[in-house]
């Protein structure tokens, strides 16, 4: 073997060398993923445009946790005063920032006096099933944005 190809085979190997390392670093700087629970009460209307707002909490299998302001907003078929308490399991996360944000939410409800809802929310790969209860009149169809922000 010659000079010139032994270098080049050590430049070599230490280059693939660096790209395993570089990505077993980048696998384990985004660690493994973990599950989310959020628990939210909320209260709105809608008549065409519907608008809810509300507080909870969410808590993440790692031992991350953090209190959140929850917005709804949408248009559709809809007609109703409305208040829900329930809670969600939000999967594909790596930390509880992966949480924050605008999940788009299509469901369909009906129901007078008491009722429950249960919708697939998602955001990007993050998905969140969301379950819950309430009571007032909300009659209809609608496709909302629903938003998570941390309270500070």
């Amino acid at each position: 073997m010659s000079k010139h190809t032994l270098v080049s085979t050590a430049a070599t190997l230490l280059c693939v060398g660096a790209l395993a390392g570089l990505t077993a670093t980048s696998a384990q700087a985004g660690g493994a993923p973990v599950k989310c629970h959020l628990t939210f009460s909320m209260s709105g209307w809608s008549a065409i445009y519907q608008h809810a707002e509300g507080h909870g909490r969410v808590t993440c299998d790692n031992g991350q946790k953090s209190a959140v302001k929850i917005s709804v907003h949408g248009g559709g078929l809809t007609a109703g005063k409305f208040h829900v308490t329930g809670h969600g399991d939000i999967t594909h996360v790596y930390s509880i920032k992966d949480v924050y944000g605008s999940y788009a939410q299509a469901g369909a409800s009906a129901g007078a006096g008491s009722s429950g809802t249960a919708q697939v929310l998602t955001k990007g790969t993050t998905s969140m099933a969301l379950s819950g209860s309430g009571e007032g009149i909300d009659l209809g169809v609608a496709v909302d944005d629903f938003k998570i922000e941390p309270v500070h």
